[in-house]
């Protein structure tokens, strides 16, 4: 494509050539000559939406669109947005006139374009927002010594900035951020940009150094941009001299120290962002910098109260303070400011009452105070001048009604105040169709009352209310909604036949009330529904066996209501992590699908169910069909089987003298099996001979692991991984068989990245399961054994990123496409293999489960998980699903972002403990990651993938997502996929195997 592109400016750059030469004869019409140079712009350009209306019949160029003209000459040009691909034509700088060149917000890719340099009256120079690439020349001071305005931001510009940057006598305005640039800051060039206003080189992965002292010599700066641009240490006082400044931007840096006093008392100072560093002490109390309009000191380690120096403020129109350990109560001045749109103050220590008047003044807009120690009521002006669309206030101690000021409040969006103590009538205007704009009401836990209207507003998509007072009815629902609970209310009637207007919601609880009626077939058009409970209510009839085509629900509870009959047969389709049938008054048999130990307690005080004759694990009778047999029939019957079982013990004595005997004979002489699940190109002697200590590389709990060149280079030998995973005498023949049906299910697998289960060897002393070998050994090595195992550098981003797709596609492929699904147990880094290629394999899956299937119940929880990894449920949860597979590569995440283990022994005892602490008290910072990619370049992506561990590691299982998820999720932030990862992204979790070696 792109020697396609570069061939196209070549036919027109040989074009026009003869016209470049510096003797262009002066005699040509100046006009006409502008005119075709225009043309030729276009033709090389080709179409786009301003170009398009450039007429060739029109003399009259100087009114085309994005052109200016000066006395009839060209002047300007001005063609941002036009999706122009081809680099700067040569030919524009034949407008010897031009001195303003806007392009940018385009998808030029070039490299920087030195053609430029021939404008040598350009003053304005707007490259911005483009695919720009590679190093700025060194003689970029080549450009026109009369440019007033350069900006290069939003570009790919990558390498050192050159020093030839600080060439630029008239430079007013320097724009360099969003790109690249590496190395050390270029601060002793840029101050000698001594007519420098505007100064922007934020956003650049450059060596992390201190503050540069420099650049206090631009005492004209206005506006000075460096945020994430791995600034530390402290703000020097030298800065103080740019008396100028109207905007100040240092934020997500490595700052630290105090806020400077001569900061809070600048003179012209209007915009001030320090967020995201690790400034600490009180802010300061004499505020005189009285033109400040937004202040963003959130998310450091700022202590102490908030000043009462804010109310001087007038202009203010935005504080956020959030995320800091800020104390105290909020002054009742912060109230009074006449402008205050915006104001976040949530994740301190604050106390007391919000300021009495707050909102009734100013044009208050959004209002977040979550997590702090809040009380007392809501201003009662919060929404006085009807422009608030946001409060977000859970997580405090509030009480009381809620302000007259909100009915009404036609603007408000979301409504947080889940977790307080507030109580009265819920203002009915809420919940009326007028109020369009609110999507999100979230009020559980609180002691509000009150009914609904007949029917909820279309716009919204997510209303939690429960653990409230509310009654009556359940409103028809409608529109957007995706999740609606109303858990332990006073609800009353039957659940609406009508539910199509809700065909997206994805969660549904309606539990704990007193809801009357059948379960409504209707309930089928709900699609797209993961979770159903509407448990502890007075449900009667049948449950509808459309139940049975709700292919995505993964969590059904109708416990404790007066269901009756039986469960439908289409039971057996769905695929359920969590069932609730108890307490109910069912009868007949139990779907064969739920006649399994992962469903033991989901039928219980059922007295009319039953179970199959081969299946007991529910403890419910055996189900019989009716017969007349007479009592003549039974008797014969009872004299054949004492016949047949007097036979049956004869001969059963006659085999176990001959077993004995031939277990005497072969004591000394183990007779192994060996079960192949691929073709193979060794034998049973070609694995045991290699059992020596020299081939062993490890121990686990479960055994040794030994590194063996099976079969010889001719016939195809390879090097194998085998695991002797027990050796205990004495195994029975029902153990030799559970083993082997259990081995049998992982050896077919077939999924690229599963490691391959090659064959299964077992004897009546040992049981050696034979693998492929993965020459790069553990994530949990690279992660946490670098220097063990030699590694020359800590794993990038990308690779980590990498790794943890492949491994979600692995624990995908078990959990959604395996029947039955396979539940790994102990996924963990060490379990996590890699090839040559760092293409990661899950391993031991399923091993757990064999291991316990062979009479290791009393170490189950050890073999079963590894601490640190495990999910809160083990050892005291009877029932345990996929998702404590979730939880545990959650864990693994966080070692991939953080670097640090899963049980460091610390203060919160593992990681996920920590991980969740650090995300409730200090959000999201660049300190959370690894040293190995702190990069500016991935960092936001790197705290997302954290945010998702966090998730996964919640305490609650329903509420972790699946690995179908995580699995999507993971690959929204794989920015650039290779051909391999392209092909094999549309296989994910698929049954056809991808041989990434082979792909291209």
């Amino acid at each position: 494509m792109a020697n396609k592109r570069y061939a196209s400016f070549f036919l027109f750059f040989t074009m026009p050539f003869s016209l470049l030469h510096k003797s262009y004869p002066q005699s040509v019409n100046q006009s006409s000559d502008e005119h075709q140079i225009l043309l030729e712009l276009k033709k090389h350009w080709e179409i786009s939406p301003v170009l398009g209306r450039w007429s060739s019949n029109s003399a009259a160029h100087c009114n085309w669109g994005g052109i200016t003209c000066t006395n009839g000459v060209v002047t300007g040009i001005s063609l941002p947005n036009q999706t122009f691909i081809k680099p700067i034509p040569p030919s524009i700088c034949l407008l010897k006139n031009l001195t303003y060149l806007d392009v940018s917000y385009n998808n030029i890719s070039s490299p920087f374009p030195t053609v430029l340099y021939n404008c040598s009256n350009v003053k304005y120079l707007d490259l911005s927002n483009n695919a720009f690439a590679g190093k700025l020349p060194n003689d970029i001071n080549s450009l026109s010594a009369l440019l007033e305005h350069l900006n290069l931001s939003s570009n790919h510009f990558t390498g050192r900035i050159p020093p030839s940057i600080g060439l630029f006598p008239r430079l007013k305005s320097l724009l360099l951020d969003t790109n690249q640039f590496d190395g050390r800051y270029p601060a002793e060039d840029i101050s000698k940009l001594a007519e420098l206003e505007r100064l922007t080189v934020a956003v650049n992965p450059f060596v992390p150094a201190p503050f540069p002292m420099e650049f206090g010599r631009l005492t004209r700066l206005t506006y000075l941009w460096l945020s994430n641009m791995n600034i530390t240490g402290e703000i020097p006082e030298s800065l103080s001299s740019l008396r100028e400044l109207n905007l100040l931007d240092l934020s997500s840096n490595k700052l630290q120290g105090k806020i400077p006093t001569w900061i809070w008392q600048h003179r012209k100072l209007q915009y001030l962002y320090l967020y995201g560093n690790k400034f600490t002490g009180e802010i300061e109390s004499n505020i005189t910098a009285l033109n400040l309009v937004e202040i963003d000191v959130s998310s450091n380690e700022l202590t102490g109260m908030i000043p009462n120096g804010f109310g001087k403020l007038t202009n203010l129109t935005l504080l956020f303070l959030y995320f800091n350990k800020l104390n105290g109560s909020i002054p009742p001045c912060i109230g009074r400011l006449p402008k205050l749109t915006d104001i976040r103050l949530f994740n301190n220590m604050l106390s007391g009452s919000l300021p009495p008047e707050l909102g009734k003044h100013s044009p208050l807009a959004n209002l977040e105070v979550s997590n702090n120690n809040l009380s007392g009521e809501l201003p009662e002006g919060l929404c006085f001048n009807r422009k608030l669309y946001d409060i977000v206030v859970f997580n405090n101690s509030f009480s009381g009604k809620l302000p007259s000021s909100l009915d009404g409040c036609h603007p408000l969006q979301n409504l947080m105040l889940y977790n307080n103590n507030f109580s009265g009538e819920f203002p009915r205007s809420l919940w009326s169709v007028v109020t369009d704009q609110l999507s999100v009401v979230m009020i559980q836990n609180n002691n509000f009352s009150g009914t609904f209207p007949a029917q909820l507003p279309w716009n919204f998509t997510r209303l939690d209310i429960s653990n409230n007072r509310f009654s009556g009815p359940i409103p028809t629902l409608a529109g957007k909604m995706k999740v609606f609970r109303a858990a332990n209310n006073l609800l009353s009637g039957e659940i609406p036949w009508d539910l199509t207007g809700i065909s997206q919601v994805i969660e549904f609880d309606l539990s704990g009330n007193q809801i009357s009626g059948s379960v409504p077939t209707t309930i089928g058009v709900l699609t797209r529904l993961n979770t159903l409970n509407l448990s502890g209510n007075q449900i009667s009839g049948n449950i509808p066996a459309v139940f049975g085509f709700m292919t995505v629900l993964t969590i059904l509870d109708l416990s404790l209501n007066k269901l009756s009959g039986d469960i439908p047969k289409d039971f057996n389709k769905l695929k359920l992590n969590f069932l609730n049938l108890s307490m109910n008054q069912l009868t007949g048999e139990i779907p064969i699908s739920l006649q399994n130990e992962a469903y033991e307690q989901s039928f219980l005080f059922n007295p009319g169910l039953c179970v199959s004759s081969n299946n007991l694990v529910h403890n419910l009778p055996i189900c019989r069909a009716r017969t007349n047999i007479n009592n003549d029939v039974s008797r014969r019957l009872i004299a054949l089987f004492s016949s047949v079982g007097s036979i049956m013990l004869l001969g059963s004595a006659v085999l176990g003298i001959m077993l004995l005997r031939r277990k005497k004979h072969k004591q000394d002489h183990l007779s192994w099996k060996l079960t192949p699940f691929h073709i193979l190109h060794f034998t049973a002697n070609d694995i045991l001979s290699g059992l020596c200590e020299q081939n062993w590389i490890g121990s686990g709990r479960s055994g040794k692991v030994y590194r063996v060149y099976a079969g010889d280079r001719a016939s195809g030998g390879r090097m194998v991984a085998v695991k002797k995973i027990w050796n205990t005498p004495n195994l029975d023949d029902k153990l030799e068989k559970d083993f082997l049906a259990e081995v049998q299910i992982l050896g077919e697998i077939r999924h690229t990245n599963i490691v391959k289960l090659l064959c299964c060897m077992s004897s009546s002393g040992a049981k050696l399961l034979v693998y492929e070998y993965m020459e790069n050994g553990s994530l949990h090595q690279w992660l946490h054994q670098r220097e063990r195992i030699g590694a020359p550098a800590p794993l990038d981003w990308p690779t980590r990123l990498q790794i943890a797709i492949d491994s979600a596609r692995g624990l995908c492929y078990m959990h959604h496409h395996c029947s039955p699904p396979i539940v790994h147990r102990d996924v963990k880094s060490a379990n996590i293999l890699l090839d040559h290629n760092f293409r990661a394999k899950m391993a031991d899956f399923g091993l757990a489960k064999i291991l316990l299937g062979a009479g290791e119940d009393e170490s189950f929880s050890a073999i079963a998980g590894t601490f640190g990894y495990m999910a809160p449920e083990y050892g005291h949860r009877i029932k345990m699903n996929e998702k404590i597979d979730v939880y545990s590569f959650g864990v693994v995440l966080l070692e991939l972002i953080t670097g640090r283990v899963a049980n460091d022994g610390g203060e919160y005892y593992c990681l996920a403990q920590w991980a969740w602490r650090q995300y409730q008290e200090n959000g999201l910072s660049v300190h959370l990651l690894d040293e190995g990619i702190r990069d500016a370049t991935h960092v936001e992506d790197a705290l997302d993938v954290f945010t998702l561990a966090v998730i996964c590691t919640g305490e609650h299982p329903s509420m972790r997502p699946s690995m179908k998820d995580v699995l999507n999720m993971l690959i929204q932030f794989d920015r650039k996929p290779t051909g391999i990862q392209e092909k094999v992204i549309k296989k994910t979790c698929g049954l056809e195997t991808v041989d990434i070696q082979n792909i291209e």
